[in-house]
């Protein structure tokens, strides 16, 4: 058990609980501690919108993660010209967009559809009323912030997911099978693992 909790601390970040959590039960842990804090510092970064920092971290910590995954690197870069765009500098957006993206939107279709999207936020002067605006939601740096994670522990050979999370999801599914073949003592609530008694 004490391993699972390990995974999930290290997974999901958590680095001063990696250490308490070493010190107090002795289970140790795949990865270190300054790996988790540089790998959490790159997530800060794209959480804030500094994406060219998170860009020179990822580098800093294995240069080949940009350079393998082009889709993290549009992704990257979507997010650098998003963050312009909230800025309101339009100028650099129009010429971040055209020099650095459009070459990538040219190799790749995918790209140039998400591109042709973002871009057109510059065509409404109010985006709250944008059907695009999700882009500029918070939302959208959480989920780049989260593919730069997975792709950092993917190349630290660590899995990109906590292993109780998916536990979790298998209890649940199991559940929902054994609920239509079987009565049993289901649990009723997960967070204080209290059960449920069959109903007879």
């Amino acid at each position: 058990m004490n391993k699972l909790v390990m995974n999930f601390l290290v997974t999901e970040g958590y680095a001063e609980a990696v250490a308490k959590f070493r010190m107090e039960t002795g289970t140790k842990s795949d990865m270190d501690v300054a790996m988790i804090m540089d790998r959490m510092a790159v997530n800060k970064a794209v959480q804030c919108g500094n994406v060219e920092d998170a860009i020179e971290k990822v580098n800093d910590l294995n240069p080949k993660i940009l350079d393998t995954n082009p889709e993290l690197f549009f992704h990257l870069q979507q997010q650098r010209l998003i963050e312009l765009i909230r800025n309101e500098k339009i100028e650099e957006a129009l010429e971040f967009a055209q020099e650095e993206l459009a070459p990538r939107g040219e190799e790749n279709q995918s790209f140039l559809e998400e591109l042709e999207r973002t871009v057109s936020l510059l065509v409404f002067k109010d985006v709250s009323n944008c059907p695009i605006r999700e882009l500029l939601d918070i939302s959208q740096r959480l989920k780049t912030a989260n593919e730069v994670n997975a792709a950092i522990l993917t190349s630290q050979s660590h899995e990109k997911d906590p292993k109780l999370h998916s536990l979790l999801k298998m209890l649940i599914w199991a559940q929902n099978q054994l609920d239509e073949k079987a009565t049993y003592p289901r649990i009723k609530d997960f967070s204080k693992a209290t059960l449920e008694n069959p109903a007879v």
